[in-house]
């Protein structure tokens, strides 16, 4: 692949690195941009979502752009929020964070929004917002905790992981399964397609992961 075909993921996140080797796109780099993600006074979930998308694909643009090699790379982010309402959760660290969160979404609507953001060679930044409604159904004092003596909830926006045991939770999800995990894939591909990177350059060789 030549350098113009390089391309950086602006993230640790292993969901992250899952999805896009899913779509046959194996990263040259993972560069985690770790960038202030606390909310402005009123900011809305979604403005969230893109600014930081936005901020960490510039942090990893600005700190490998003197590195040979990557200089001319496509860079890529993501950044996802869990809200209710105007109401954005925390990516829980705590058993009683998680426990309040969880015990907000049980029986109602909450939405998922991932802001992508991608730089490319040419230095233009596309941005795209994705937003999915998903529904929980009412959880029962074991349910609840039974999940958090598993410990899956721990640093996952909104005190859950959907591709895990929260998975039997949902009554509904309206929009991409993919975003509620962590990066929406068609958004994501169509971004990189249309900028000039080529998605399916793996298919065929026998290289996807």
């Amino acid at each position: 692949m030549s350098a113009l075909q390089k391309l950086v993921l602006a993230s640790g996140s292993p969901r992250r690195i899952e999805l896009l080797q899913q779509a046959g796109i194996e990263p040259d780099r993972i560069f985690p941009a770790d960038v202030d993600e606390t909310p402005l006074r009123a900011e809305h979930p979604r403005s969230l979502a893109k600014r930081l998308a936005r901020e960490k694909a510039e942090k990893a643009r600005n700190a490998l752009s003197a590195e040979p090699g990557f200089d001319g790379a496509f860079i890529l982010a993501a950044d996802t929020v869990v809200a209710v309402g105007r109401r954005i959760l925390p990516k829980a660290e705590l058993s009683d964070e998680a426990a309040d969160c969880l015990r907000l979404l049980s029986g109602r609507t909450h939405r998922v929004y991932s802001g992508v953001c991608l730089i490319t060679p040419g230095d233009k930044v596309r941005l795209r917002l994705v937003e999915t409604r998903v529904r929980f159904k009412r959880l029962s004092r074991e349910e609840l905790e039974a999940y958090l003596s598993s410990g899956e909830w721990h640093g996952k926006a909104g005190a859950y992981a959907v591709q895990g045991l929260a998975g039997s939770f949902v009554v509904k999800l309206v929009g991409s399964y993919t975003n509620v995990v962590g990066l929406p894939l068609y958004e994501t591909l169509g971004l990189l397609d249309g900028d000039g990177y080529k998605v399916q350059a793996n298919w065929g060789s026998g290289r996807i992961p």
